[in-house]
Order: C-alpha cells, then sequence, then structure tokens
C-alpha cells in the first residue's frame, strides 16, 4: 500500500487520516492563469490577421488587424483604417448606384473612409455635426437649420444610438426631397422583438454595461424597423451575406437600410 497522500473530496489525507484543506484559492489561480496565457497566445496568434482579406475602398488585398471592445479580429483595413460598416456602405455604393453626380448629399459624422467616395460620386457633397470643427455646417440632426427638401441624400451611419432617434428620422425625412435616401447604419439585435433603453441608466459605465458602448442610449431590436417606416419612409435593405462576410471581411448579417421618402403624387404604403 502506497504511503503517499491521497486527495478525497477536496481534502489531503495521509496514513494518520489527518485531514489538511486543499488551498482553493491556489487552484482557482491557476486555472485563471492558464486561461490566461492560452489567450495571450491566440491573441499574439490572431492580431495578425486570421485570414487575408480585400478592402473595396483602397483595394487591399492581406491582413486585416483587430479592432473594437471586444477586439474583433480581422475588422479594421491595414492600409486605409476601413471597418466593417465602411466597406459594406461601398459594396452598396457600387452595385445598387444609389448615389450619383445627379444627387446632393449630406454626410453626417463624415467617416474619412468614406467621405472620399462620396464625395467623388456626389454632383454636391456636404459635411455635417454638432460637435467636430472640420465639417461644413455644424447641425444638431434632432432639429437641423436646414430648408425642407434640401437633399436627395444623407448619409448617417452609427448615429442613431447616441440621439433621439424620433427626432432625428423626423428631420431626416423633412430635410430630403421627395425620392430622396438616407443611409442608415445602427448596431440591430434581430434575436430582439423590441429595442431596449431606459432612461435611468445613466453615466459611461452603466452605459456601456447595458448599451454596449459608453455613449449610447439604446439597443435595436428587429423594431427599429417600425422606427424608421412610422417617420414616413419605405424601407429597403441591403445585407452582408457570404461570399462577401469572407471576402471583405463585413459583420455577419449587418444591415445598411435605405430609407426612401415618397416621391411626389406616391404614398407609402
Amino acid at each position: 500500500m502506497s504511503d503517499e497522500p491521497t486527495s478525497v473530496a477536496g481534502v489531503e489525507t495521509g496514513q494518520d487520516d489527518t485531514r489538511r484543506p486543499v488551498d482553493q484559492t491556489a487552484q482557482f489561480a491557476d486555472v485563471i492563469a492558464a486561461r490566461v496565457r492560452k489567450l495571450l497566445r491566440s491573441l499574439k496568434r490572431d492580431a495578425a490577421g486570421v485570414h487575408p482579406r480585400s478592402c473595396p475602398l483602397c483595394d487591399y488585398y492581406g491582413a486585416f488587424t483587430p479592432y473594437g471592445f471586444p477586439l474583433r479580429f480581422d475588422a479594421q483595413c491595414a492600409k486605409c483604417g476601413s471597418l466593417e460598416r465602411h466597406r459594406l456602405v461601398k459594396l452598396l455604393l457600387d452595385r445598387k448606384k444609389v448615389i450619383g453626380p445627379g444627387h446632393s448629399v449630406l454626410h453626417f459624422a463624415p467617416e474619412p473612409q468614406l467621405g472620399a467616395t462620396i464625395r467623388a460620386l456626389a454632383g454636391h457633397y456636404v459635411t455635417a455635426d454638432l460637435m467636430r470643427p472640420r465639417v461644413d455646417l455644424k447641425l444638431n440632426i434632432e432639429a437641423m437649420d436646414l430648408a425642407d427638401d434640401s437633399f436627395d441624400r444623407i448619409v448617417c451611419c452609427q448615429i442613431l444610438e447616441h440621439v433621439d432617434d424620433r427626432k432625428a428620422l423626423a428631420e431626416m425625412f423633412r430635410v430630403l426631397r421627395p425620392g430622396g435616401v438616407a443611409l442608415l447604419n445602427t448596431p440591430v439585435i434581430e434575436g430582439w422583438d423590441e429595442t431596449y433603453e431606459n432612461p435611468e441608466i445613466d453615466g459611461a459605465r452603466m452605459r456601456l454595461l447595458h448599451f454596449g458602448q459608453a455613449d449610447h442610449v439604446r439597443y435595436y431590436g428587429r423594431d427599429l424597423r417600425d422606427r424608421i417606416t412610422a417617420a414616413g419612409f419605405a424601407l429597403e435593405e441591403f445585407n452582408s451575406v457570404e461570399p462577401d462576410v469572407s471576402t471583405y471581411g463585413l459583420w455577419r448579417g449587418e444591415r445598411i437600410f435605405l430609407a426612401r421618402k415618397p416621391a411626389l403624387g406616391t404614398m407609402n404604403i
């Protein structure tokens, strides 16, 4: 019979059956340390790019870099810095010809990754933001100091989740000319029937916990579509699907919502 101590139900026993508690804290620390080492090995390996991708904005092909919190691998173009939504918008513009030389375009919170592309396509291109210094117009998207029917197109990516979206959508509808289109993009949880928002959630830390980012005020569910159409728009969608997801490093199932103001003489049903 062995004289070595054996472990029984979390305690060590010897020949004299003297019981000593196992250091559970030390065991837990060892498990955590092993998981951290595994995570660091994965980060070191995958941060250099999991699979080579193509960027439709700058024609780069190769490894993309991680981006975001939590990190998304293969998210950012290593050449122009485009993210998934920028590349999805570029594919939409290439394939649907939504913006052309006959259109005046208002671009809110203009992303540098998209600005040059949209400017080259549009007949007239205007940038707008309430806080940024280097824009053409200082505008509050909830109350724009613009005349009715001012623009043919509005580009509004990753803004609605920051603001009073009902006011913003109503203002975009007012400012668009009949037949005009707003290109809208925002995070959506398609598994949720209803949008989650709570005015009592305050402070950056709690908004990060509840809404995924410190300056967000809601997480949209599928009913985002109802909010868009309630403003008077007809709605189409451009979805990221394979093989585009793998080729261009897109976010699976991300959508660009094309909100069209009905042309004169038509009804939005």
